[in-house]
C-alpha cells in the first residue's frame, strides 16, 4: 500500500502547509520587529521598554477594535476570497515595510518608523481577525466527523507551537547577519505560500438559504445594516446557554494563564534562581508540552469525549500551575511547565467540536468573532491586574501556610492556577456527558433557541476555533490566530 501522503484529507494538507509556512513567517517577523525596536529604533533610550510593548499594544487593540465587527463581514463573504485577500494585503504591507526599512535608521525620526512599525502591525491584525473566522469556516466545511477534526485542531495546535520554537531562533540570525529588511521579506514570502495553498483549496459552493427564510434576504443580496447583524450575532450568543458557558469559563482559565504569562520571567529567575540567559529554555518546554499536547489530543478526545475532555484538562492545567508555583529548582520548573502545557494544548483541541456545534453556519463567523476579543480582553486585564499586584499591594508579602512559604510572584501563579481549577469546576457542572451525543458536543437545536445545548443529536462541529485558554506562550502575530 503506497504511504499515505496527505494529512486527512488533500485540500486540509494544502491548507495546513500554507499556514505551515506563514505561521513560521510570521514568528521570524514578530521577533524581528521586537530586535528592530528594542536594538535599534530606541537604542539606549529610556523608553525603550515602552516601544516595544507598543508593537504588543497595536495588536491588541486591532483584536478588540475590528474582533467583533469582523464576523459580521465573514458570514456575509465568500470564504475562500477572503482568506485569499487578506493574504494578498498583509503580504503586500510587509513587503512596503520592507521596503521603507531599506532606508538608513536616522533617515526618519524614530517616531516616524514607530508610527510606520505600530500601523503596520494594527493593520495585519485588522486582518487576521477576518482570516481566522474564514479559515475557521473552510476547516469545518473540508474536514467531518469528530475524530478528523479533533486531529486536525490537534495538528494546527502542534503547528503552530512548532512554528514558536523555529521562528524566533531563525530570526536572531536573519536581523543580525542580513538585516530586518531581509527578514521581512521573508514573512511577505510566506504569505505568498499561503496564498497559493488557499488558491488549491477546493472548497464547496455555498448552501440554500434556511428553510425558514432567515436567509433568503441575503442570498437575494438583500443584507440589513452591519450594526443590526452585529447585534443579532450577539443576541444568538447570548440566547445560548452552552455558548455563553465556553465563554464563561474560558475567560475564567484565561485570567490564570495571563497571570504566568506576564509573571514568569521574574518567577523563573527569583523562584527557580534560573539566570535570564535561560530564559529561552522556557519557551521551548512551552513549544514541546504543546507539541505533545497536541499530538496527543486527537485520541484523547476519541477516547472520552470533547466535553469530558474540556473540564478535565482544565481541572488538571490548573492543579499542575499550583505545584508549578511551589518549585524551587530549575529542573523541576521546567518538567512542571511542560506537564502544565499539554493538557492546556488538549483543552484547546477539546474545544473545537463544542465552540461552534452549537452554531448555525450563518453565524460561524461572529461566533468566534465573540470569542477571540473575549479572551484577549481577559488576557489584558490578567497581564495588568496581576502586574500591578506583584508591584505595588503584594510588593513586600511574605507568609506561610502549614509550613509552605509564600512570596508575592508564587502566590499569584497560584492563585492563577486555582482560577482555572475553578473554570474547570464551572465546565464540570455546564458540560455535562449527555448519553445520547456521540461525540460529546453540543446538541440540540442551534445556538439560541430554546433548547439548545440539551441532549439531542449531534450538531455540526469545526475544528479550530479560538484558543479557549491560550497556551502561555510569547504574544505573537500569526496569521492563524
Amino acid at each position: 500500500m503506497a504511504p499515505r501522503l496527505s494529512l486527512i484529507s488533500p485540500d486540509f494538507t494544502r491548507l495546513w502547509f500554507g499556514q505551515a509556512v506563514s505561521s513560521v513567517g510570521d514568528m521570524v517577523f514578530s521577533t524581528t520587529l521586537m530586535l528592530w525596536v528594542a536594538t535599534v529604533l530606541a537604542k539606549d533610550e529610556s523608553w525603550a521598554p515602552a516601544a516595544v510593548s507598543g508593537v504588543l499594544v497595536a495588536g491588541g487593540i486591532a483584536v478588540l477594535v475590528v474582533g467583533p465587527i469582523a464576523g459580521v463581514f465573514v458570514d456575509r463573504w465568500d470564504k475562500r476570497r477572503t482568506m485569499l485577500g487578506t493574504e494578498v494585503l498583509r503580504g503586500g504591507l510587509v513587503a512596503l515595510l520592507a521596503v521603507v526599512s531599506f532606508l538608513p535608521a536616522d533617515a526618519l525620526p524614530a517616531g516616524v518608523w514607530l508610527t510606520l512599525v505600530y500601523g503596520t502591525v494594527l493593520l495585519l491584525h485588522a486582518a487576521a481577525r477576518f482570516f481566522a473566522p474564514a479559515r475557521f469556516t473552510i476547516i469545518a466545511d473540508l474536514v467531518t466527523g469528530d475524530a478528523d477534526r479533533a486531529r486536525a485542531a490537534g495538528i494546527t495546535q502542534a503547528t503552530s507551537q512548532t512554528a514558536l520554537i523555529i521562528g524566533p531562533p531563525l530570526a536572531a540570525p536573519l536581523f543580525f547577519t542580513l538585516g530586518v529588511q531581509w527578514a521581512m521579506l521573508f514573512n511577505a514570502l510566506s504569505y505568498l505560500v499561503s496564498y497559493v495553498a488557499i488558491s488549491s483549496v477546493r472548497v464547496a459552493p455555498a448552501g440554500k438559504a434556511p428553510a425558514d427564510g432567515s436567509g433568503a434576504g441575503k442570498a437575494a443580496g438583500h443584507r440589513s445594516g452591519v450594526l443590526r447583524e452585529f447585534v443579532a450575532g450577539l443576541r444568538f450568543f447570548g440566547r445560548s446557554r452552552f455558548l455563553v458557558a465556553l465563554l464563561v469559563f474560558a475567560v475564567i482559565g484565561q485570567f490564570g494563564v495571563g497571570a504566568l504569562n506576564t509573571l514568569n520571567i521574574f518567577f523563573t529567575t527569583e523562584n527557580l534562581g534560573m539566570s535570564a540567559k535561560l530564559f529561552g529554555y522556557v519557551g521551548m518546554a512551552i513549544g514541546v508540552g504543546g507539541i505533545v499536547g497536541a499530538l496527543c489530543a486527537g485520541r484523547v478526545v476519541q477516547w472520552i469525549g470533547a466535553r469530558r475532555t474540556t473540564w478535565v484538562s482544565l481541572l488538571v492545567s490548573g492543579a499542575l500551575l499550583v505545584a508549578y508555583s511551589r518549585q524551587t529548582g530549575f529542573v523541576g520548573g521546567i518538567i512542571l511547565l511542560v506537564l502544565f502545557t499539554i493538557p492546556l494544548t488538549v483543552l484547546n483541541t477539546a474545544m473545537a467540536p463544542l465552540l461552534l456545534s452549537a452554531a448555525s453556519a450563518e453565524y460561524r463567523g461572529r461566533v468566534v468573532a465573540v470569542f477571540q476579543p473575549m479572551t484577549q480582553l481577559a488576557a489584558m486585564v490578567a497581564a495588568a491586574l496581576s502586574g500591578w499586584l506583584a508591584g505595588t499591594l503584594l510588593r513586600d508579602f511574605d507568609g506561610s501556610v502549614a509550613g509552605l512559604r509564600f512570596g508575592p510572584i508564587d502566590t499569584i501563579i497560584a492563585v492563577a492556577g486555582l482560577c482555572i481549577l475553578l473554570s474547570g469546576l464551572y465546565a464540570r457542572g455546564a458540560l455535562p456527558d449527555p448519553e445520547t451525543s456521540e461525540d460529546g458536543g453540543p446538541t440540540g437545536g442551534p445556538a439560541g433557541e430554546e433548547g439548545a445545548g440539551e441532549p439531542a443529536a449531534p450538531a455540526e462541529q469545526t475544528a479550530a476555533p479560538a484558543a479557549a485558554v491560550r497556551s502561555p506562550a510569547p504574544p505573537r502575530r500569526g496569521s492563524t490566530e
